[in-house]
């Protein structure tokens, strides 16, 4: 049995001789980020698969993660690590019910989140992140209706800050929606100098009195500029890893116990080295729905410019 230091080291040396570009979500294990060779949010993990010079990329991040890594680059070979290491958000999203309502609501907009199957992006207008949200729904037409597939916590975050009203598919996800007012009401009182700095998938009354809402990315961004020194996170525990590295100066309190998304941590030192060893498991994409897909993720692309 490998000691981890020992693991570390050596899918280190696998992935250069094979030539593989590991990516990893900020909610992955610690030692996961660690030897990863670009750690982000989901919209910066898509524009980091699609950038690499590499032939390979391995997703370590749950299945639409990798779904999206495939459709942003069918000329590379996409491995997951944990190919049962879904997202309980997207797969609560039925494919054939969007379907139907997009038949009987041809000219409603159907905007998805990025945490999606790769079928659902297939008839949507443009996919959108946490991180650019906002900035895409601000710039879509005025004229037209909205229907937001899922989550409906960051469907009605962004109809607060832009005024734009939508329909919002009723999912949302799992972990985020643990985090309750009261976790957040006994640390402020604990913790009264610390701001509060959330994910827009929490519950409306968490992110309506946070001091910072915004996605993964956002909220190490706004600690680390941040001249505070204590901050209360709300968002999965993963993150607390990136933001120690950025502020080793600060402290982070996790808002509540269960932020911890069992998928993200299903990934593993020992499966990732198995998949760089053995090349499993190659995700793809059928062309009929890359290719719709593709256009929609296009889409997000050019709208965060």
């Amino acid at each position: 049995m490998l000691k981890e230091k020992e693991m570390m080291d050596l899918i280190k040396k696998l992935k250069k001789e094979r030539s593989v570009f590991i990516i990893a979500h900020y909610y992955q294990r610690k030692e996961v980020q660690e030897i990863a060779d670009f750690v982000g949010d989901s919209y910066a993990m898509a524009l980091a698969a699609r950038e690499a010079d590499k032939d390979t990329i391995l997703v370590a991040g749950v299945d639409f993660m990798a779904e999206t890594a495939a459709i942003l680059c069918p000329d590379k070979t996409i491995l997951s690590p944990e190919p049962m290491a879904t997202c309980p958000m997207a797969d609560s999203v039925d494919v054939e019910k969007i379907k139907e309502y997009q038949a009987k609501n041809p000219e409603v907009m159907l905007v998805s989140y990025v945490n999606t199957p790769a079928a659902v992006k297939a008839l949507s207008h443009v996919c959108v992140t946490s991180s650019n949200a906002e900035k895409i729904i601000s710039k879509l037409d005025g004229e037209r209706d909205i229907m937001f597939i899922p989550d409906r916590n960051l469907a009605g975050f962004i109809e607060e800050k832009t005024g734009r009203v939508m329909e919002k598919y009723p999912s949302c996800c799992p972990v985020h929606v643990k985090l309750t007012a009261g976790n957040i009401k006994s640390l402020k009182e604990a913790h009264p100098d610390a701001l509060v700095l959330v994910h827009p998938e929490c519950e409306p009354e968490i992110w309506r009195e946070a001091d910072y809402v915004g996605s993964t990315g956002g909220i190490i961004k706004y600690a680390e500029i941040s001249p505070e020194r204590k901050f209360i996170i709300g968002t999965e525990e993963g993150i607390l890893y990136p933001l120690k590295k950025a502020r080793p100066d600060a402290e982070f309190i996790l808002a509540a116990d269960e932020l911890i998304c069992p998928n993200m941590k299903s990934i593993t030192l020992e499966k990732i080295l198995y998949s760089l060893e053995n090349r499993e498991t190659v995700i793809t994409v059928p062309e009929e729905i890359r290719g719709k897909a593709l256009k929609a993720l296009e889409m997000m692309i050019d709208l965060s410019r």
